[in-house]
Formats: C-alpha cells, sequence, structure tokens
C-alpha cells in the first residue's frame, strides 16, 4: 500500500502536457495503481480519447516519473473501456481549469446529448452565463471556443465527454 500512495504521489506531479495547470490525476486518466502478485505495480491509464495526440507524451512522461521515483519494474498500461469522461475530472481539477481561464465542463454526459445545441457554459473570468460558442473546437480537440458577452472575453470550455 506505501509503494501504491508513493506512485500516485509521483504521478500527481506529471503535468498534462496540452494542459499544464492540470496533472494527470487531476485529469482522471490514471485509473489504478495496484500491487499484484510478487509485489510488481501495474499502472493503468485512459487517454481522454483514442486518438488524443497527447497519448505518447504521457506515456513517456509517466514512464520517466516511474522510472525517477524507484518503480522501473512497473507495468504501465493503457486502458480504453470504458473509456474516458470529463465526469473523472477531479474537484481540483476542475477549479484549476477555471482558475487558468478554461471553463470546465458543467455537466454529466447521461444518455444521448443534443450535438446542435451550445451547452450553457459560464465564464470562467466573470461567471456570467451570457455566453456564446464561437467554434466547436478550440485549442484542442476537446475544447470548444467561447465569448462571454457579458465581459467580452473569449475563453475555452472543456467538452463534456
Amino acid at each position: 500500500m506505501a509503494a501504491e500512495r508513493q506512485v500516485w504521489e509521483l504521478l500527481a506531479a506529471v503535468a498534462d502536457p496540452e494542459i499544464p495547470v492540470l496533472s494527470i490525476v487531476d485529469l482522471g486518466i490514471v485509473r489504478e495503481v495496484r500491487e499484484e502478485a510478487g509485489g510488481r505495480l501495474r499502472v493503468s491509464i485512459t487517454p481522454t480519447y483514442s486518438g488524443c495526440p497527447a497519448t505518447d507524451v504521457i506515456r513517456t512522461l509517466v514512464r520517466r516519473a516511474l522510472d525517477a521515483g524507484g518503480f522501473a519494474d512497473a507495468a504501465l498500461e493503457e486502458v480504453l473501456s470504458p473509456p474516458w469522461s470529463s465526469a473523472w475530472l477531479s474537484a481540483a481539477g476542475r477549479e484549476k481549469l477555471r482558475a487558468f481561464g478554461i471553463a470546465p465542463p458543467e455537466e454529466p454526459v447521461t444518455g444521448l446529448r443534443q450535438l446542435t445545441a451550445a451547452p450553457p457554459v459560464s465564464c470562467p473570468r466573470c461567471a456570467s452565463r451570457e455566453t456564446i460558442r464561437v467554434s466547436e473546437f478550440g485549442s484542442t480537440p476537446c475544447k470548444a471556443h467561447y465569448r462571454c458577452d457579458a465581459c467580452g472575453e473569449p475563453f475555452d470550455y472543456f467538452k463534456c465527454l
């Protein structure tokens, strides 16, 4: 248990390469750290989506953190099912996004959602809900670009997935 806790702490210091204000633990892509029979650790990660360009970089960063922390023999596996969900973002991660100027997902995804209507999004700067989606895609495919009509500021919204 001490080794598992130590690995979680190591991985909490690994920044997401696309949104460096978040750790990969904040993002919820570290699924599991467990000790297997024989004492070997296994770390399971799930990319935010199967085509995420940051997946290879994240894998490399995790491997480096494990090696530097004395866990060079730890196995690293990618788990695709169930797929990652924005509901896995930690509360601390959501606040870090907001402070960084990215609106965090506001509603959990349940059932089918309407793809044509923009969800109501609060501006991360002034908290106004008088916002408009400018583009379905922002600086990365997992974000949409919005503008606040109250303060006039543009911002990204981390999509509910």
